[in-house]
């Protein structure tokens, strides 16, 4: 029986699929992995993963999820507060605040959760959170909670603009805290935050600095730590936030990292926090596991960082032009949401799973298939990704 939010979303989605920008979702058979086995298509190679260090099914760290479930059950049964605090937890908490490089985190079931939790929590009406003008989503709805919660400004700044971001701090002087977020690596560009220069600024203005390091946890400096290894900053960023989602094995869970007072307060009052069960413990053990992986194997962070090199050159030599930069996220623009999906189609049959992406993820005019490139993948399989896009990007008259 219809009604009408039904009728309504229908002839939307009918919209979708008229436009050309439908999604539609693919089934695997097994683990994240460089290739893995697609329903109705057989053997594909990952090209859209953030398993970045090609941790998801690596023994080590699916064996101490194994282990988990046998001491620890299945799931948390509560609140922390309420029913016990896992000692699970605890280990990683402190494992991952000294990867990262604070006294302390506090983790979450997801850093959409952590994105959301610190604004609203730990800002005033007195105060003011400026948010980079690329950040992710879930940043930006951290910020609109934090808005109608407490009462505190919120702003934008151009994204990696510190005159903007200097301008906008300096008619802030009434302000009894400010606060700056970013993403470390902006996850549909695959650009780097100016950290160096946007910590000048902070300092300059005595603003707390916060940095989303989602994309960059095991991705970026030598040993994986991030965004501040990268600039050989570690520990001079307040506040970072990521996630196990990605890099450290792609299970759940995301985290606040900063100093003992701020994560004590965020027990004592966020919402995400106080409402919602913890990490189930085997998610919570691999996302150890894989932290004293990434400690032990270094070696992972360099394959990762040579094959996004190699695999960015590849394009540029078939001449295709992907956005500059040092990451493992390679966007190849094409213009128009549904020539950018009609793109992954049509590299999907040639064996390639890469994702376009269009309006509103990215602006008007600048959709693009997002490649992600993984320290699993071979040489055989970016050589083989290159091919296709080759093969693809001449019948659509890209190159």
């Amino acid at each position: 029986m219809s009604n009408a939010l039904d009728t309504r979303l229908a002839g939307e989605l009918d919209r979708f699929r008229r436009e050309g920008v439908y999604k539609r979702l693919n089934f695997l058979e097994g683990p994240q992995a460089a290739r893995a086995h697609m329903e109705g298509r057989g053997e594909v190679i990952i090209l859209s993963s953030n398993n970045y260090l090609g941790l998801c099914n690596e023994p080590e760290v699916v064996a101490a999820g194994k282990e988990a479930f046998d001491r620890f059950g299945a799931g948390s049964a509560s609140v922390r507060f309420i029913c016990g605090t896992l000692t699970i937890h605890r280990d990683l908490e402190a494992a991952l605040a000294k990867l990262v490089g604070t006294p302390s985190s506090l983790s979450f079931m997801s850093c959409w959760n952590a994105n959301e939790a610190f604004p609203g929590t730990l800002l005033t009406e007195h105060d003011l959170i400026l948010s980079d003008q690329l950040n992710h989503a879930s940043i930006i709805d951290g910020l609109r909670l934090a808005k109608a919660i407490t009462k505190c400004q919120t702003g934008v700044y151009q994204h990696n603009d510190m005159k903007d971001l200097d301008a906008k701090l300096s008619q802030a002087s009434d302000r009894q805290v400010k606060m700056v977020v970013t993403d470390g690596v902006f996850s549909m560009e695959g650009a780097i935050v100016n950290l160096p220069d946007i910590l000048t600024v902070c300092r300059k203005h005595g603003a707390i600095l916060v940095v989303d390091d989602s994309h960059s946890t095991g991705v970026l400096g030598a040993t994986g730590r991030g965004t501040a290894e990268h600039f050989g900053m570690v520990g001079e960023v307040d506040i970072i936030t990521t996630t196990l989602g990605k890099a450290l094995s792609g299970g759940a869970g995301g985290f606040v990292a900063g100093s003992n007072e701020v994560t004590d307060y965020l027990i004592q009052r966020a919402r995400p926090q106080l409402f919602t069960n913890a990490l189930p413990a085997p998610v919570a053990a691999a996302g150890l596991a894989a932290i004293r992986y990434l400690e032990t194997h270094p070696e992972r962070v360099r394959k990762l960082q040579d094959n996004a090199r190699y695999f960015r050159s590849g394009l540029l030599q078939l001449g295709l032009k992907p956005l500059e930069g040092e990451t493992p996220i390679i966007p190849v623009i094409i213009g128009e949401t549904a020539a950018a999906i009609r793109m992954s189609e049509m590299l999907l049959d040639e064996g390639v799973f890469v994702t376009g992406f269009g309006f509103p993820v990215v602006p008007q005019g600048t959709a693009r298939v997002r490649c992600q490139i993984s320290a699993a993948h071979s040489r055989d399989d970016l050589d083989e990704a290159l091919r296709a896009f080759a093969k693809v990007g001449k019948r659509l008259n890209l190159i």
